[in-house]
């Protein structure tokens, strides 16, 4: 198949096989570059740049100046959903999220739209990208809009934070059945109309994180990671049938089989547990596959790093893919790592 977009990105989720992967890395817009760090001691918190049209945009586009990815994915957050629909939100220095939590069911039905508009900047930031994408020559990167899977964004919500073990959000899952239920189908709805709004604002591609997949048990992870997904997929699709999702079910082993098949996504990411080769024979005869370094080798670089971006081009030259990260860019990761890992991709 010949490509024809002019963006690899787009071409290889079209199910174009293309010479070179086309490659962007998760978090690669944040605090390992320096002119991110200038940026945020100069405008504040997280929230402060992630609703600053302006700042969310020249975040977005950093990595780009510097590295020439395929893809630029918008600077924001996935807790962004639970503070429109009501929900109080604020980054803590060093601890990262904090919501306060959901208890009860009387929790989950104060939630709504009330506060929806609260997303617009985000459109607007999106909106500056795609102008400054043209205006500076990235004809080739492929503009990513995202949210956050009502499973992992649920675990948020409920235990007011991260956690390590999510019991209270199983629990409140498993002993008020309708309330989650009820929390689980607004995430859907809020969360389709976000990336439908995003698409609208000029996102090309839209990713679905689901950060906490690998949380659960088999029967559950259907419930709530697969079926969830399948009913965002079909809303987004009814308005833009041809508009890629990416789905990333972080944790998920050998559940990526059943997420592959059901979920309804055009592409799955797959994190740094994920044996290439496995994946080269079980998951690509089905769709374009994205990933999938380990964040850890990327930080340690030199020769590991050339060694394990090699293999993983390697098992999966045969079909469509996307280079990218098992997980997010850690913090402490040298610039020229990147710029190595860069090189070796771009050949």
């Amino acid at each position: 198949m010949s490509i024809t977009t002019g963006k690899p990105l787009l071409d290889v989720l079209s199910g174009t096989k293309t010479e070179k992967p086309p490659f962007w890395f998760m978090r690669q817009a944040g605090r390992y570059l320096p002119e991110y760090r200038a940026l945020r001691q100069e405008k504040g918190g997280f929230l402060e740049m992630a609703f600053d049209p302006q700042a969310a945009c020249e975040i977005t586009m950093q990595p780009i100046r510097r590295f020439e990815m395929d893809g630029a994915i918008i600077f924001s957050d996935i807790l962004v959903i639970p503070m429109a629909l009501g929900q109080h939100l604020e980054f803590v220095q060093g601890e990262g999220p904090k919501l306060d939590p959901i208890n009860t069911a009387d929790d989950v039905a104060k939630l709504g739209y009330s506060g929806f508009s609260k997303l617009e900047p985000v459109y607007e930031a999106l909106g500056n990208v795609k102008t400054t994408l043209g205006n500076e020559g990235f004809k080739q990167t492929t503009l990513i809009g995202f949210c956050g899977a009502p499973w992992t964004v649920a675990t948020y919500m409920i235990e007011g934070g991260s956690s390590k073990d999510f019991m209270k959000t199983k629990l409140f899952a498993y002993q008020n059945p309708e309330a989650f239920d009820n929390l689980i189908a607004l995430l859907v709805e809020s969360s389709a109309a976000y990336l439908i709004n995003q698409i609208n604002a000029g996102a090309e591609v839209v990713k679905i994180f689901d950060s906490w997949a690998g949380s659960v048990d088999q029967q559950s992870f259907y419930k709530w990671c697969v079926e969830p997904i399948r009913r965002i997929v079909d809303i987004v699709h009814g308005e833009y049938p041809h508009v890629p999702i990416i789905g990333f079910p972080r944790g998920a082993g050998y559940n990526y089989l059943e997420y592959v098949q059901d979920s309804g996504v055009t592409a799955v990411a797959l994190d740094q547990f994920v044996p290439t080769q496995w994946a080269a024979r079980a998951i690509q005869p089905n769709m374009p596959v994205q990933g999938n370094l380990d964040p850890a080798i990327l930080r340690a670089g030199g020769d590991v790093l050339i060694r394990a971006s090699e293999k993983i081009m390697s098992d999966l030259q045969e079909k469509p893919y996307i280079f990218n990260l098992g997980h997010g860019i850690n913090k402490d990761t040298p610039v020229e790592n990147v710029e190595l890992l860069v090189k070796i991709l771009k050949g």
